[in-house]
C-alpha cells in the first residue's frame, strides 16, 4: 500500500500497473451566478440541482452512494459562519469581509490532527493573520457509501480574521503563503498528509467522494437556508482510468474541469523548471514557497488549478490567466484580429499551452469564467434570464429556468470564453474579453522590436560530390537499412507523406530482438483515452501548429518587452542552411555539444559521455547560451554516437532538475532521426527543433542513383523538391501523432513525454526520461552502448575497399534485415511463409499432424511479444472438472461496452 500525496490514506496500487500520474477526468461541470451580485439561497439550490442533473456523467459504485466525487464552490456563507465565530469562539467581526475560511481534509487520528493544526496556526500567525478557531464541519456520514466512509478524512473549517490594514490582495496572498508554508513544514517534520480544499476570503468548497445526489445530504450546511451566495460552481467527476480519492474531487481552489490535459507531464516539468525564474514584488522573499506547485501525484486538473491560482494571485485576472494556459487557435483563424493574434503570440514566447480537450469553469469568488479549448470537444451551453440569472453547463437544461425569462442563450465555440463579474454586475462575452485583453499592453510593438523571425527557407544546395564510403558507414552506424530507404524514406521524398502500411507489427519488441535496433524503437506512442475524440490533422489544420520558439522563456509572472526576445520558427525541421542561419543570429549565443564518445572507451564510455553532456549543458546556461545544439556530426571510425534520444532526454531532464531548463532551447543535429516516430520522440523528450542532416545526404544519394535507374522512383523531382517533400511529410506525420493525443500545438507536445518505454531499465528511465513509464524493465546504459558499438563495428570494422574491390552501391551495402516484412535469415516475425502455408494445410485437412506442423512453425518464430515468455504451469491436481467451469452464457452477461472505459 502506498500513501496518496494529498493526505495519509492508503491506495492499493503496490505491485499493480496503476500509476498515480495517469490521473485524468471526464465529467460534468457548470455554474450559476446572479449577475448583480445579490446573494441568495436560490443560487445554491439551482447549483445543487445542476450538479444532480449531471450525475449520469459520473461513476457510481455498487453501493449506489460512493462515486468518483462531486462538489460545489460558492462564496463564503457569512450568515452561517459569522455567528459561529461569535457564538463558539467569542469573536465578533467588525466587517464580515474580514473573515476567511480554510477547508481542510485532516487525518482521522487525533494526535496527528492536533500536530497539523498547530503547524497551520503557526503559519497563519506568521503572516499577521488571526486564528479565530476550528469548526468541525457538520456532515451526515450515513449518506456515504462504504468505500467513501472507509477513506473519509476529518473535515474542518479554519476561521481566520484579516490583519488590520491589510487590503484584499494582501489578505488572499497571505492565506496562500500560509498554506504553502504549512505544506512545506509539515512534510519536513514528517507529519501526516492532509489536503486543503480551499482557503480564501472569497470562496469555500464543499466536495466529497459521493455521487452528486448525495452531496447536499452529506453536508448539512448545504441544507441551511441561511447559506447565501451570488455564484456557485459545481462538478460531478468521472475519473476515467484513475483511482478516485476525496482530494481529487472537483472543484479545486479555482477550477472545475471536464476533459483531460494530455500534455500535463510536460507542463509539470516546465513549471518545475521555471520556478527558479519566478519574480514579482508581491512574492519578494517568499519565492521558495512557489516551488513544487505541480507534483506528479496530482491529477491533470489539480495541476492546472495550481498554475491558474499562481497566475491570478500574481496579478492577472481570470480571463487573462485562462488565455495564457488554454489559448484559442489564433494562427489561421480569420476572425482573430491582428491585435489579438499579437497578444497570443507574445504569451507563447514564455508560456506553453496546457493542451487537451477541456471545458473549464473557474471562479475567484467575485467573477466566474468559463472557456473551451481550441478544439471545442467538450460542450458548454449557457442561458441568461431577464432577472439576471446566468447558467452554464455541460448539457442543455441542467438548471431549471423559466424559458419565458431567457433573454440570451447559446454555446461556447472552440477557444471562446464568457465571464460574469458579480462586482461590476455584468456579463462579458468572448469578443469583448479578447479585445480588452489584446489592448491591455503593446504586444504587437514588443513582438516587432524583440522577436527574431526565422521563417522556412528553400533547401540548401546539394554537395558537389558525395563521399559514398563515408555516407554508407554513417548510415550503418545510425541503423539505416536499404529496406527502410526503399519502403519508408523514398516515398516521403516522392510524395511528401508517409507510406501507407497495414495495421499491426509482427516483428519482435526491440528488447526481444536478436539484432541491434535503434534506441527509438524501444518507445511506443501513447494514445488519448476513449473519452477524447482524436483530432483530424487534415480537416482540423486550422487549430494545429508546428511553430516553435527558441531562447530564454522568461519570468512567467511578469510581462516586459524582453519576454518577446526569442527566435520564432515556422517549422521545427531545419535544413542545413537554416541551421547555419540560426547560428548566426545575434543576441542568441549558441553552443554545440558533441553527442559521441571514443570507441576505445568501450561501453562504459557512453555513460561518461552522458555525464559530460549534462555538465556542459549546465555550464552553457551559466554562460548565457540561449540555443544548445546537440550534434553527432563528428562520428567516425574512432567515435561512436550516443543515441540522440538518450542524449536529448538526459540533458533535458538534467536541466529540469537544476531548474535551468527555461534559459535555453535544445536543437538536435543528428544523423539518426529520419522518420516521424523518431522526430516525435525527440520533441516529446525536450527538443525544440531538429536538423536530420544524414537524411538530406541520403536523399541526394537516392537522386544520383535514380538518374541511371531503369525505373526511377523520383522522376521529375530535383534535390530541392525532394527535401521540401521530405519536410512536408515529417510535418504531416508529427501532426498526425500529436492528433492521436488530442494535442494541437507543438510547444505543448515538446517535453510532454507522451510515450511509454518497453524493456528499458529503471536507472536509464530515472535519469533520462523521468516520469515516463517503463513497466517492463530491461536494458541499461551498458546494453544500449553495446548496441551502438555493434552497429559502429558493422560500419567501420570492415577494411576499406581498394580500387580492385568490386563496386557496390552505397544503399545496396546497407542490407535488408527484414524489419518491415519477413526476409530469409532476417528479423524474426510472428507470421512467416511456413506459418501461413502450414495453417492453410491444416484448415483444409483438419489432421492433427498438420496442426502440429503449424504449431511447430509458429513456435520457431518466438519470442515476439512479452506473453511468449510465459508458459502454463500444469496443476498438480490435474485439469479442472468441466462441471466447475462457468458456462459461456453466464460469462457473457458480464460483458459490457462500457468496460472500454476501464482500459
Amino acid at each position: 500500500m502506498t500513501k496518496h500525496p494529498y493526505y495519509d490514506l492508503p491506495i492499493p496500487n503496490e505491485g499493480s500497473l496503476h500509476r498515480m500520474d495517469a490521473e485524468r477526468d471526464a465529467c460534468g461541470v457548470g455554474f450559476v451566478a446572479q449577475v448583480n451580485g445579490k446573494r441568495s439561497y436560490e443560487i445554491l439550490a439551482q447549483a445543487l440541482c445542476g450538479v444532480c442533473n449531471v450525475v449520469h456523467r459520473g461513476a457510481m459504485d455498487a453501493d449506489m452512494k460512493t462515486g468518483d466525487g462531486a462538489g460545489i464552490t460558492t462564496q463564503i456563507p457569512y450568515k452561517i459562519l459569522v455567528p459561529v465565530a461569535k457564538e463558539e469562539f467569542g469573536k465578533e467581526l467588525d466587517d464580515e469581509r474580514d473573515l476567511a475560511v480554510g477547508v481542510f481534509f485532516l487525518p482521522q487520528d487525533e494526535l496527528a490532527r492536533i500536530k497539523l493544526q498547530n503547524v497551520l496556526e503557526g503559519a497563519v500567525a506568521k503572516r499577521g493573520l488571526h486564528v479565530i478557531g476550528w469548526r468541525k464541519v457538520p456532515v451526515n456520514e450515513n449518506e456515504l457509501g462504504a468505500k467513501a466512509r472507509q477513506t473519509m478524512p476529518f473535515i474542518m473549517h479554519l476561521l481566520i480574521e484579516r490583519a488590520s490594514g491589510m487590503d484584499d490582495g494582501q489578505f488572499e496572498r497571505a492565506l496562500y503563503l500560509s498554506r504553502r508554508e504549512t505544506q512545506n513544514r509539515s512534510r519536513k517534520m514528517g507529519l501526516a498528509e492532509y489536503y486543503v480544499s480551499s482557503m480564501s476570503q472569497y470562496t469555500i468548497s464543499y466536495k466529497a467522494l459521493v455521487v452528486a445526489t448525495q452531496l447536499e445530504k452529506f453536508y448539512l450546511d448545504l441544507q441551511d437556508e441561511r447559506f447565501e451566495t451570488a455564484l456557485a460552481v459545481f462538478h460531478q467527476r468521472f475519473s476515467t482510468n484513475t483511482f478516485p480519492t476525496w482530494a481529487l474531487c472537483h472543484p479545486f481552489r479555482l477550477l472545475a474541469h471536464n476533459g483531460e490535459i494530455n500534455t500535463v507531464r510536460g507542463n509539470r516539468n516546465w513549471m518545475t523548471s521555471r520556478a527558479s525564474d519566478f519574480e514579482h514584488p508581491w512574492w519578494e522573499g517568499d519565492e521558495h514557497l512557489l516551488k513544487g506547485l505541480t507534483p506528479m501525484g496530482q491529477s491533470d486538473s489539480a495541476s492546472l488549478d495550481s498554475a491558474l491560482e499562481l497566475l491570478v494571485l500574481s496579478g492577472r485576472d481570470l480571463p487573462h490567466a485562462m488565455s495564457m494556459l488554454v489559448p484559442p487557435a489564433y494562427g489561421i483563424d480569420p476572425l482573430t484580429s491582428d491585435a489579438e493574434k499579437a497578444c497570443y503570440e507574445y504569451h507563447s514566447c514564455f508560456s506553453e499551452p496546457w493542451d487537451g480537450p477541456a471545458a473549464l469553469v473557474c471562479t475567484d469568488g467575485r467573477s466566474v469564467v468559463a472557456s473551451l479549448d481550441r478544439n471545442g470537444l467538450r460542450p458548454s451551453r449557457f442561458k441568461l434570464t431577464s432577472d439576471g440569472i446566468f447558467t452554464l453547463g455541460s448539457e442543455v437544461g441542467l438548471i431549471h429556468v423559466d424559458d419565458t425569462k431567457v433573454i440570451k442563450k447559446g454555446r461556447l465555440a472552440p477557444g471562446e470564453m464568457v465571464a460574469v463579474d458579480t462586482v461590476k454586475g455584468c456579463v462579458t462575452y468572448n469578443a469583448e474579453i479578447k479585445k480588452s485583453l489584446a489592448a491591455s499592453l503593446p504586444y504587437a510593438q514588443w513582438l516587432k522590436e524583440q522577436r527574431v523571425e526565422l521563417t522556412a527557407q528553400s533547401p540548401h544546395k546539394p554537395k558537389d560530390e558525395l563521399d559514398i564510403l563515408d555516407l554508407s558507414q554513417k548510415q550503418v552506424t545510425f541503423g539505416w537499412t536499404k529496406e527502410e530507404v526503399d519502403m519508408a524514406f523514398t516515398p516521403m521524398l516522392a510524395k511528401g507523406e508517409e507510406a501507407t502500411y497495414s495495421m499491426g507489427d509482427d516483428a519482435p519488441l526491440s528488447i526481444l530482438s536478436k539484432r541491434p535496433k535503434v534506441f527509438f524503437t524501444y518507445f511506443k506512442q501513447l494514445f488519448a483515452q476513449v473519452t477524447n475524440p482524436p483530432i483530424d490533422p487534415i480537416r482540423e489544420r486550422a487549430v494545429m501548429s508546428l511553430d516553435a520558439t527558441l531562447g530564454w522563456q522568461r519570468n512567467w509572472l511578469g510581462a516586459t518587452p524582453e519576454h518577446a526576445h526569442v527566435v520564432h520558427l515556422t517549422t521545427p525541421f531545419l535544413f542545413e542552411n537554416e541551421l547555419a542561419a540560426l547560428k548566426e543570429i545575434k543576441d542568441f549565443p549558441h553552443r554545440v555539444l558533441d553527442m559521441t564518445w571514443p570507441v576505445a572507451d568501450e561501453s562504459a564510455g557512453m555513460r561518461t559521455a552522458l555525464e559530460r553532456l549534462c555538465t556542459e549543458a549546465e555550464k552553457a546556461v551559466a554562460d548565457e547560451v540561449r540555443i544548445l545544439i546537440l550534434s553527432d556530426r563528428i562520428t567516425d571510425e574512432k567515435r561512436v554516437p550516443i543515441p540522440s534520444l538518450l542524449a536529448t532526454g538526459a540533458v533535458h531532464q538534467h536541466l529540469n532538475r537544476a531548474e535551468r531548463r527555461m534559459r535555453l532551447s535544445i536543437v538536435v543535429d543528428t544523423a539518426e532521426a529520419r522518420d516521424t516516430h523518431q522526430m516525435a520522440a525527440l520533441f516529446a523528450f525536450g527538443a525544440s527543433a531538429i536538423c536530420p542532416y544524414l537524411a538530406f545526404e541520403t536523399a541526394q544519394e537516392i537522386l544520383d542513383l535514380d538518374k541511371t535507374a531503369k525505373k526511377p522512383q523520383l522522376e521529375g523531382c530535383d534535390f530541392a523538391k525532394a527535401l521540401i517533400n521530405y519536410r512536408k511529410g515529417l510535418e504531416k506525420g508529427v501532426l498526425k501523432i500529436m492528433s492521436k493525443m488530442g494535442i494541437s500545438v507543438l510547444s505543448s507536445y515538446t517535453g510532454a513525454q507522451i510515450f511509454e518505454a518497453v524493456g528499458i531499465g529503471k536507472e536509464v528511465m530515472d535519469k533520462c526520461f523521468t516520469g515516463t513509464a517503463s513497466q517492463i524493465s530491461g536494458i541499461g546504459f551498458a546494453e544500449i552502448a553495446e548496441e551502438s558499438l555493434a552497429r559502429h563495428a558493422m560500419a567501420y570494422g570492415q577494411p576499406v575497399p581498394n580500387d580492385d574491390t568490386p563496386k557496390v552501391s552505397g544503399l545496396d551495402s546497407l542490407g535488408d534485415p527484414g524489419f518491415y516484412r519477413p526476409r530469409r535469415d532476417g528479423e524474426m516475425h510472428a507470421v512467416t511463409g511456413p506459418v501461413i502455408k502450414n495453417f492453410h494445410t491444416f484448415v483444409k485437412s483438419g489432421k492433427a499432424e498438420d496442426y502440429q506442423a503449424y504449431l511447430n512453425a509458429q513456435l520457431e518464430n518466438k519470442p515476439v511479444a512479452l506473453h511468449d515468455l510465459l508458459d502454463f504451469v500444469p496443476s498438480s491436481d490435474g485439469p479442472i472438472p468441466i462441471d466447475q467451469v462457468e458456462s459461456i452464457e453466464d460469462i457473457r452477461v458480464r460483458f459490457t461496452t462500457a468496460a472500454m472505459s476501464l482500459g
